[in-house]
């Protein structure tokens, strides 16, 4: 899945597809290089980030969602469009422009939500996150990770189905580095398998270019986002066998990591 922000202020990417020409642009880059889906947001969820209104989100996301959605229907009609959301109202707008999934960090946290995505019938992907992108990195705890995460998700699942979005639609992102720490965030990544076997649904992971992997890798302060990009494709190989969409920012070399690890596991056999 690759990222696709349309904000001024992503810790990655902020300003440099706002245009929705740029952001087309960008979109077919990826879905080019493999990306089987493209995950389009207009609100950062970087820690410390601070919310915008519906009508500034609506202004940045569905301009970039149409025409997007045209050109793959020309030129990679396999490849769908993602909304990262957690405004109903941006997201009943996306999936008539062309989205065909809706990711919300906030896991239906606004109860809306989930009567807009019943409406539609598409896939959506509820995240864990502890506390709001503006709070959620200051000291978190867990008494129990792994339980807490655990019950969080079936607590969502339930209020998802009440409201008639389907259990067989619904994918579990476990958020990492929202509201975790490094050592939990590690804790998490090596319990994928446990969460996915707990739910028997499938798993997002986004870690591509976050700050525990600049820590991780040691990188010096004040090292671009884009340093961390073979840190983050070393987990993403190691992680490809144990979730089912990897979020990233730089799609070829994820690709490319994950042919590697599916190569020596025998999951791919290259033709030569």
């Amino acid at each position: 899945m690759g990222i696709l922000n349309v904000t001024p202020d992503s810790f990655s990417d902020g300003g440099s597809y706002a245009d929705p020409a740029a952001a087309c642009a960008q979109g077919l880059r990826m879905a080019a290089a493999g990306a089987t889906w493209i995950d389009i947001g207009g609100e950062s969820t970087r820690p410390g980030a601070a919310g915008i209104s519906e009508q500034l989100e609506r202004e940045r996301v569905i301009p970039a969602v149409a025409a997007l959605a045209e050109a793959l229907g020309h030129a990679h009609p396999q490849v769908m469009i993602s909304c990262d959301t957690s405004k109903p109202g941006v997201a009943r707008r996306a999936l008539q422009a062309g989205a065909r999934m809706i990711n919300d960090v906030t896991a239906g946290l606004h109860p809306e939500m989930f009567e807009v995505v019943a409406a539609a019938g598409c896939p959506l992907v509820l995240m864990h996150m502890q506390g709001t992108p503006a709070t959620m990195q200051r000291s978190p705890h867990y008494q129990d990770l792994l339980g807490e995460i655990e019950s969080f998700f079936e607590e969502r699942l339930k209020a998802a189905e009440a409201c008639g979005v389907q259990r067989s639609m619904i994918v579990l992102d476990p958020g990492i580095g929202f509201g975790k720490t490094l050592a939990q965030n590690l804790l998490l990544l090596r319990a994928l398998p446990r969460l996915s076997r707990s739910f028997g649904r499938p798993l997002l992971v986004g870690i591509s270019r976050k700050s525990f992997i600049a820590r991780l890798a040691g990188l010096p302060d004040g090292s671009p986002p884009s340093a961390r990009d073979p840190a983050s494709h070393l987990l993403h190989a190691a992680l490809s066998r144990d979730c089912a969409l990897l979020r990233v920012h730089d799609v070829p070399g994820a690709v490319l990591a994950c042919r590697m690890a599916a190569a020596l596991s025998g999951d791919w056999t290259p033709h030569v």
